[in-house]
C-alpha cells in the first residue's frame, strides 16, 4: 500500500441561488449532433434554480429565438462543436436584438471556437462564449455559476395600469411577446395577479371564448407526442385557425429547478399560428401550476381558435385539470399494473375521452378491453358496442396512425359543438397495423436470449479440452496447462467447434491435435465434416480425423501450413505444459 496520506479534493464552488426564478433555453446548434454537452449544462442549471425550457440538438436559429421569446427567458445556452459558430450566433443576436427582448447569450465549443473568434463574439454582443481555459480554470459549476448570476435579473416591472395598456393592446393580434409577458407578470408577481385577471378579461370578448383541452395522464404515456399529432391536424385541416398550448412540468424541490422539456416532441409547433408556453409547478406534490388559469384567460383573450393544456405525470387521484378544461383526454398506457388498478384511476370517471398510447406494445389488446369494461362501469353504461366508447387505442409515434385519425375527429367534433359550429373533421383512412421497429413479441429477445445461454456458455467453457501445447498461446502465457485468463482472444480459432468436440471425445489424445490441424474456422469446411462423420462408418477414430482433413473443402496449402506450424512445436504430442519452439 501506499504511505502517502489521504488528501481530500479541494472543494468547488457552491451553487449559486437566484433571487428571481431565472428561465433559460439551451439548444445545440444547427446539423450539431452532439448533445451530451448541452445535456450536462442544462442538468447543472436545473439543478442550481433554473427552469430550462430543452430543445435539443439540431435546432436552427429562428426556432431558438422563437422559442426565447414565446417563453420569456432571461437566456440562451447554446453548444455549436460543428463550425460556422460564427454566423451563427451572430445572427441569433441580431434576431434578438429585432425582437426588443433582453436575452443573453451563452455559447460553448470547445476548443471548435478559437480564441481570436471568442473574441470577435464578444464584441458583437454575445454575453459569454466559454473556452476549456474558462472550463479548467472555473469548474462545471462555475461556469452555470457565471450564467446564472448574468442572467439574475427581474422579468418585467410591477404591473401597473400605464405598464399593462401596451401590452393589452397585443392580445387581439396574438403578438407572442405581449402574451410572454402577461403570463410572466401573473407567475412572478402573485400579489398583482387578480387585478391582472382583470384586466385580461375585460380586454377579452365576451361573445368568442374559445374551448380548453385539457390532457393529463400518466408519465411517460406519451401526452406531449400525442398532443403534436392533434395540433398537426388541426393546423393541416383548418388553415386559418390558430391554437395556443400550455405545457406543465414539475419543479424539483430540492433546487427548485425544472426541466421544461415538451417542446423536444413538439414539432408541429413551428409555425405562427401557434403560440406554446412552458410553466414549471413552482410547488411539489400538485400537477399543475396555481398560475395555469392566468395562462388560459390570457390565451383565450387573445382570440385562439383553441388552447390546450397538457399537464405534468399525474398518479390514480389527480383530477385538477377537470376544473380548468372544458374537454379532458387521459392519456395512459398499458402499464398500469393488475385490472383492479383501473377502479383507483379517477380520471376514469371524469375524462371525455380517453387514449391508450403506446399500443404497439405487448398487452395492449387486454388493456383496452379492460379499460372499456371499467369505463362501462363506472359511467353505467352497458348497452351499445365497444367501438362507440370514447376509448381510442393510438400509436403518437407512427405516422398517420389510424388510432390518432379517429381520436382527433372525435375530439374536434366535440370541440366544434363547444364552440357553437359546425364540425369539419372527418376519419380519414390512416394505417391501422403498427409497425414497430422491434415487435412487442422481440422487445429485449437478445437479453433474455443472452441470460438463458450465459450459464451454459460458461460451462461449456470450463468442460472444453485445451492442448497442452498451444503456440498461440504460449506467446501470451508460458503455461497452457490450465485455460488462458481469456480463452476467447487467444485459443478461439484453435478450440473445436460444440459440433465436432462429441465425436472428437472418441478418440484419446486426438482432441488436441485435430483440434490444431483441422480447425473448421469455414463453414463450409465444418458442414463437409459433419456430414461425412455422420455418413462414415465407424472405424478408427484416428482414421477418421485423418480422412476428415483430407476430404475438407479447405486448401492442401492451408492445411499443410498448419501442420508445419504444428510440428514446429517439439512438445507436440508429448504432454507438456510448454513450448519452447514457439
Amino acid at each position: 500500500m501506499s504511505s502517502l496520506p489521504h488528501v481530500a479534493p479541494a472543494p468547488g464552488p457552491q451553487p449559486y441561488r437566484p433571487a428571481n426564478h431565472v428561465r433559460l433555453v439551451s439548444a445545440a446548434s444547427l446539423f450539431d449532433g452532439h448533445d451530451v454537452a448541452i445535456n450536462i449544462m442544462r442538468r447543472l442549471l436545473q439543478s442550481t434554480g433554473a427552469e430550462v425550457i430543452h430543445l435539443g440538438h439540431n435546432r436552427s436559429v429562428r426556432e431558438i429565438v422563437d422559442c426565447a421569446v414565446q417563453e420569456d427567458a432571461q437566456g440562451i445556452a447554446v453548444t455549436s462543436y460543428q463550425g460556422g459558430h460564427l454566423e451563427y450566433l451572430k445572427y441569433m443576436h441580431d434576431l434578438v436584438e429585432a425582437s426588443g427582448r433582453r436575452i443573453l447569450i451563452f455559447a460553448g465549443g470547445g476548443g471548435t471556437i478559437l480564441p481570436d473568434e471568442i473574441e470577435q463574439l464578444h464584441a458583437y454582443g454575445i454575453a459569454r462564449v466559454f473556452s476549456p481555459d474558462d472550463g479548467r480554470e472555473l469548474g462545471l459549476q462555475g461556469v452555470i455559476n457565471e450564467v446564472m448570476r448574468r442572467c439574475d435579473f427581474p422579468v418585467g416591472e410591477s404591473p401597473t395600469p400605464a405598464g399593462l395598456a401596451p401590452l393589452l393592446e397585443g392580445l387581439p393580434g396574438r403578438d407572442p411577446r405581449a402574451l410572454a409577458r402577461l403570463i410572466s407578470l401573473a407567475e412572478n408577481h402573485p400579489d398583482h395577479g387578480e387585478d391582472l385577471l382583470a384586466a385580461v378579461r375585460a380586454a377579452a370578448a365576451a361573445d368568442r371564448l374559445p374551448p380548453v383541452l385539457g390532457v393529463t395522464g400518466t408519465g411517460g404515456a406519451g401526452k406531449s407526442s400525442l398532443v403534436d399529432e392533434l395540433v398537426r391536424r388541426w393546423l393541416l385541416e383548418r388553415p386559418a385557425a390558430t391554437v395556443a398550448i400550455v405545457s406543465v412540468d414539475p419543479s424539483r424541490r430540492r433546487s427548485g429547478g425544472a426541466l421544461l422539456g415538451d417542446r423536444i416532441r413538439m414539432n408541429a409547433i413551428d409555425d405562427p399560428r401557434v403560440y406554446m408556453r412552458s410553466l414549471a409547478t413552482r410547488q411539489s406534490n400538485l400537477a399543475l401550476s396555481r398560475y395555469v388559469r392566468h395562462a388560459i384567460d390570457i390565451c383565450r383573450a387573445a382570440a385562439f381558435d383553441l388552447v390546450i393544456v397538457e399537464t405534468s405525470g399525474i398518479g390514480q387521484s389527480d383530477t385538477e385539470i377537470v376544473d380548468h378544461a372544458d374537454l379532458s383526454l387521459y392519456v395512459m398506457t398499458a402499464e398500469y399494473g393488475a385490472a383492479s388498478q383501473l377502479e383507483k384511476i379517477d380520471m376514469l370517471d371524469y375524462a371525455d375521452v380517453i387514449a391508450i398510447n403506446k399500443f404497439d406494445h405487448r398487452g395492449s389488446l387486454d388493456a383496452l378491453r379492460d379499460v372499456r369494461r371499467q369505463f362501462r362501469r363506472n359511467r353505467n353504461r352497458f348497452d351499445g358496442p365497444d367501438e362507440d366508447l370514447p376509448v381510442f387505442a393510438t400509436v403518437a409515434s407512427q405516422f398517420n396512425d389510424g388510432g390518432v385519425n379517429r381520436l382527433y375527429a372525435a375530439l374536434a367534433a366535440r370541440l366544434d359543438a363547444l364552440a357553437g359550429h359546425e364540425t369539419t373533421a372527418t376519419v380519414r383512412a390512416g394505417d391501422e397495423h403498427p409497425h414497430p421497429v422491434i415487435p412487442p413479441e422481440r422487445v429485449r429477445y437478445w437479453r433474455r436470449s443472452s441470460s438463458r445461454a450465459g450459464p451454459r456458455t460458461a460451462a461449456w467453457r470450463r468442460s472444453a479440452p485445451w492442448p497442452a501445447a498451444c503456440t498461440a498461446c504460449t506467446a501470451r502465457w508460458p503455461s497452457c496447462a490450465a485455460p488462458p485468463p481469456n480463452p476467447s482472444r487467444c485459443c478461439r480459432r484453435r478450440r473445436p467447434r460444440p459440433t465436432t468436440r462429441r465425436p472428437l471425445a472418441s478418440w484419446p489424445g486426438g482432441t488436441r491435435r485435430c483440434a490444431r490441424n483441422w480447425r473448421p474456422s469455414r463453414a463450409a469446411c465444418s458442414r463437409s465434416g459433419r456430414r461425412w462423420w455422420r455418413a462414415t462408418p465407424p472405424t478408427s477414430s484416428a482414421t477418421r480425423c485423418a480422412a476428415a482433413r483430407s476430404r475438407s473443402p479447405c486448401s492442401r496449402a492451408r492445411s499443410a501450413a498448419r501442420a508445419s506450424r504444428a510440428s514446429a512445436c517439439p512438445a507436440r504430442g508429448t504432454g507438456a505444459t510448454s513450448c519452447a519452439g514457439s
